[in-house]
């Protein structure tokens, strides 16, 4: 079991400060989340208050719910207290990746964009409509950039 100790985590101070007591377990953060739509096991308010409770059994891991969230932000849009169950969701998943427990796509989608700066391939479709727009040509080395700008070592 995975247990949120106190003075253990970032989340866990967050959570304590008292959003918890703001959730009012009303559910509009579910009925109108487009990843709860498709997904059985993918409910942003029981991942809050599982978290507000201290308990992230199954959260941190590879098949966690987490994974499953869009990050659209409708949850903390439409909810009448203010509590924002993405937020929880994003800092599950940073917790996540600081201790090596990613699925592999999500692990080949990041490398993909700290190596080369970008998740897709550059087809020659794109790059015309890039020119087409008026965009920039994009640079061999933008992995280099993106490194730089969040602070990775190759």
């Amino acid at each position: 079991m995975y247990v949120l100790r106190h003075g253990q985590n970032p989340l866990y101070q967050a959570v304590r400060l008292g959003l918890p007591n703001l959730c009012y377990t009303c559910g509009i953060c579910v009925g109108d989340c487009p990843a709860a739509r498709f997904s059985d096991d993918f409910n942003p308010r029981q991942i809050f208050l599982r978290v507000s409770l201290g308990i992230a059994d199954g959260l941190i891991a590879e098949q966690s719910p987490i994974w499953k969230c869009t990050t659209c932000y409708t949850c903390a849009e439409r909810c009448p207290a203010g509590v924002k169950p993405v937020e929880v969701i994003i800092a599950l998943r940073n917790m996540c990746f600081q201790e090596g427990i990613v699925p592999h796509q999500v692990s080949k989608i990041h490398q993909a964009v700290v190596t080369k700066g970008i998740v897709s391939a550059l087809t020659e479709t794109i790059l015309r409509r890039r020119r087409e727009l008026g965009l920039p040509e994009v640079s061999e080395d933008l992995g280099a950039i993106v490194k730089s700008v969040i602070g990775e070592d190759g």
